[in-house]
């Protein structure tokens, strides 16, 4: 189930996040190659770059939750039992769940309120709700895998800070 997991988080979410930093790679260069030489800019490039930036940080957060590579205070893990470790992980991973439910909830009500006020980006004008939604659904992912990990503690917890999941 693990690898399963992995595997499917990374051939979602890893490439969704890397293929919207590959483009954000290229409209940066395009953009700033045609001011400087041509004295042009792409038309509504920084709208374009702030949608796919919500892509990659949105796209991204299922698969470090699931892995457990979000930054870590672990300053006293010296000093817990790793039975109580095991049970603070299942808290933590409830509590975050329960987050990042509540987040994607109130994007899908923002979702629909940019689809019935027919929101668009100022330059481009393109619809706003697509990417609420999308901001929405994947926060809702995330809020799964940190439910996985209230079920199932993954192996490692209690003998370091960070899980491994394998490859």
């Amino acid at each position: 189930m693990i690898t399963l997991v992995d595997r499917l988080l990374k051939w979602t979410c890893g490439l969704l996040s890397a293929l919207a930093l590959f483009a954000i790679m290229w409209l940066m260069l395009f953009d700033v190659s045609g001011r400087k030489f041509l004295s042009h800019s792409i038309p509504g490039a920084l709208e374009m770059t702030e949608i796919l930036m919500v892509v990659v940080i949105f796209g991204a957060l299922p698969l470090v939750s699931w892995r457990g590579e979000h930054v870590v205070f672990d300053s006293l893990d010296a000093f817990i039992p790793r039975a109580l470790k095991r049970l603070q992980h299942r808290l933590v991973s409830l509590v975050a769940s329960a987050t990042f439910a509540f987040l994607g909830w109130q994007l899908v009500k923002r979702a629909e309120r940019f689809a019935d006020y027919g929101e668009v980006t100022s330059h481009l004008q393109l619809p706003m709700s697509p990417v609420a939604w999308t901001m929405a659904i994947l926060l809702g992912v995330t809020a799964l895998m940190h439910l996985l990990q209230v079920i199932w503690v993954p192996p490692g917890v209690g003998e370091h800070h960070s899980p491994e999941v394998p490859a």
